[in-house]
């Protein structure tokens, strides 16, 4: 198995999620906010995902040791610094999570729903207790709780292939769709720091991160079969509960338009 048999048997749930009605659906700055409020967990959780693969792929302790392969240090190092570190539309550091927040606050939409879970995990102080306590809906819990399954359980090639097929591989093409619709339904509303970060994860996965990610499961998975079969298996469940995600989105936003007789 190689990476272009992943990408085939990937292709399917691939084209749902790059060509999903949810995008289209978004028409008003409620809608936005709707979709905001929720999406903000999966950039959020991303960086989860990320910290796993530095763990497991560079030295994170005392005393320091040079842990595993040099290009693929490199490769996570370079991520890190960009995601937890990157420069904001005001030319300032922070990390892309902080971005979307304040890209949120800009169009006047609440961080309400997750300001407070953070709260309730650094209150229970056990990631898996938080999410199933959490008053969140179901898809966007099926989501969490598959990210740290993988983050606490998966070997680092599983990790790997949720955060390279589930994450940076999708993400150029998806956040095009995403910001055209944005750029089109609402000319006159300022989206600038939601449409820079948009921009900005576009640029980053696609000339950079992504086919870093690629080299990266090609080295962890090198001529093992199994590995390659248990990459496929995660990828497709991370673009599954993903897909669950947006439908569930788009369904919010449905219903909201519905009156109640």
């Amino acid at each position: 198995m190689t990476i272009k048999t992943v990408k085939e048997n990937l292709a399917p749930l691939r084209k749902q999620l790059v060509n999903h009605s949810l995008y289209g659906t978004i028409e008003t700055t409620y809608d936005l906010s709707l979709f905001l409020e929720q999406h903000v967990f999966a950039v959020w959780d991303f960086m989860s995902l990320l910290k796993a693969l530095q763990q497991k792929l560079t030295c994170t302790t005392t005393p320091w040791m040079p842990v595993g392969n040099p290009e693929m240090r490199y490769l996570i190092n370079e991520i890190v610094l960009a995601e937890e570190t990157d420069i904001n539309l005001k030319g300032e550091r922070k990390s892309h999570f902080e971005m979307y927040l304040d890209a949120m606050q800009e169009c006047e939409t609440a961080t309400t729903k997750i300001d407070t879970f953070l709260q309730l995990v650094k209150d229970y102080k056990n990631i898996n207790v938080a999410i199933n306590n959490s008053p969140l809906n179901p898809a966007l819990k099926n989501f969490l709780n598959f990210t740290f399954k993988i983050v606490e359980e998966g070997e680092a090639h599983e990790v790997a292939a949720a955060f390279t097929f589930g994450r940076e591989e999708l993400i150029p093409n998806m956040f095009t769709e995403i910001l055209e619709k944005l750029q089109h339904n609402f000319p006159d509303t300022n989206l600038d720091q939601l449409i820079y970060y948009f921009k900005r994860h576009i640029e980053l996965d696609e000339d950079e991160h992504g086919p870093m990610a690629m080299k990266m499961i090609e080295d962890l998975c090198g001529e093992d079969q199994k590995k390659w079969h248990e990459v496929t298996q995660v990828s497709q469940d991370a673009l599954q509960v993903r897909l669950g995600l947006w439908n569930a989105i788009e369904a919010s936003i449905i219903a909201q338009r519905t009156p109640v007789l």
